[in-house]
């Protein structure tokens, strides 16, 4: 569900039109619903109700403050794979305690900040990083907590760019190897066990992966405890799926997700946490591009947009499908026509649907990329030397924009040439 609705034959974003966000800031441009995101978050959170658990948003699917800041001040935690994404996390109002670090390049640099600025745990990767980790925190006479990071050969049946869980992906450690890593780890003071993590994939559209995975995460958590580890926090990742296409099956409910957890963890006794980002941000953004051009080709038509691949990368990088509509409601009956849906950008790959029936539009109309929130501004670029695009936050009746789009001139004063030209 999302709160971008039609109402009497235009497009809102809660109770604010579409096309008065466009005649404000200019397309294209994001816009997120602050109601969606809320609603997304409190599902996971009501999901593990009675569990002692933690939310934490994994925000590399939609980064802007204003977002953290709205979750964080509904209780979330935050889950970063950068020393950026931690620096902006504490700079949206989240404290330390409540950010996981992730991913598999932590530098000790990166690390340092984290455990200058507070850290809830560091999520191990790997043994050269384990003994980074370890001699950075002894120079700095502080002690880091650390889960690690699982591989439990389990195959997501997802995206082959998205998946994470099997062997020969390039996360986490093989779980035939976890005891003897963990007997490393405890023999390192700079470092406290705390738990286990793993995380299998992205947009997964089926509970039987995870079951298999947290199965195998509860095996290995009674054995490591046999072993003399206190292992007492699970850190399951996220993943869950959202529905793209509007007359998909719809993934399962967040409800659903908690109860499998209950049943395949429960009984171990302790702190669950889960990196949902794609179904908090994914349905709680739009898109929104003007029509250029409708252009008649040989036994095709285009739909010229002023958004490209730069502007949302998911269709070119991933073949990802999203629901693309006219910002003003089409009437009853209309006949739709097929259309190759297209950016402006010089690559063939700046194509966003080939063949894509749509109700007829014109020049100078407006349409809105569904299911946009994750994953699109935050891997957009200058491509083209096009700018940034805006991002836009609405709340209710209200709209700010929270990031603006530069200019050429900002942009292009970046550059610095050489004195010898």
């Amino acid at each position: 569900m999302d709160h971008f609705l039609y109402k009497d034959g235009a497009l809102f974003a809660e109770d604010v039109p579409v096309s008065e966000i466009a005649a404000a800031v200019g397309t294209p441009f994001y816009v997120y619903s602050t109601a969606t995101l809320l609603r997304h978050f409190t599902l996971f959170d009501e999901a593990l109700e009675g569990v002692d658990h933690l939310v934490c948003y994994a925000m590399k699917a939609a980064s802007n403050q204003a977002i953290l800041r709205t979750l964080a001040q509904a209780g979330a935690g935050m889950d970063v794979v950068s020393g950026g994404e931690y620096l902006r996390a504490k700079a949206a109002g989240v404290p330390g305690d409540r950010i996981v670090f992730s991913g598999v390049g932590k530098t000790a640099a990166e690390i340092r900040l984290a455990l200058e600025g507070g850290i809830r745990q560091f999520n191990v990767e790997s043994e050269p990083e384990m003994v980074v980790l370890d001699a950075t925190a002894r120079e700095m006479g502080v002690v880091a907590p650390v889960t690690i990071r699982i591989n439990p050969d389990v195959d997501a049946k997802t995206h082959a760019k998205i998946a994470t869980g099997k062997s020969e992906n390039k996360f986490g450690i093989p779980i035939s190897r976890a005891r003897e890593v963990y007997r490393l780890a405890a023999s390192m003071p700079g470092l406290e066990i705390i738990g286990i993590d793993v995380h299998i994939g992205s947009q997964l559209t089926d509970l039987a992966p995870f079951e298999l995975a947290y199965q195998k995460v509860a095996e290995l958590t009674e054995t490591l405890r046999a072993d003399g580890h206190n292992i007492r926090r699970l850190d399951l990742g996220g993943g869950l799926g959202i529905p793209y296409a509007r007359d998909n099956q719809a993934p399962p409910l967040p409800s659903d997700y908690g109860a499998m957890i209950r049943k395949t963890l429960g009984h171990l006794g302790c702190e669950i946490e889960i990196e949902p980002g794609r179904l908090i941000a994914g349905n709680a953004g739009l898109m929104v591009s003007e029509v250029i051009y409708v252009k008649s080709g040989e036994g095709r038509d285009f739909l010229i947009l002023d958004g490209a691949m730069n502007d949302l990368i998911r269709p070119a990088m991933y073949e990802a499908y999203h629901d693309i509509v006219p910002v003003v409601e089409p009437g009853a009956g209309v006949e739709k026509v097929k259309f190759d849906i297209v950016g402006p950008v010089c690559e063939t790959g700046d194509t966003f649907a080939r063949e894509r029936l749509m109700p007829p539009v014109s020049a100078g109309d407006l349409v809105a990329f569904r299911s946009a929130g994750a994953y699109g501004a935050v891997m957009s670029s200058e491509y083209n030397s096009r700018p940034l695009i805006p991002e836009v936050l609405v709340h209710n009746d209200q709209f700010a924009v929270i990031r603006r789009r530069p200019t050429f001139d900002e942009m292009i004063n970046r550059d610095t040439i050489p004195e010898w030209l």
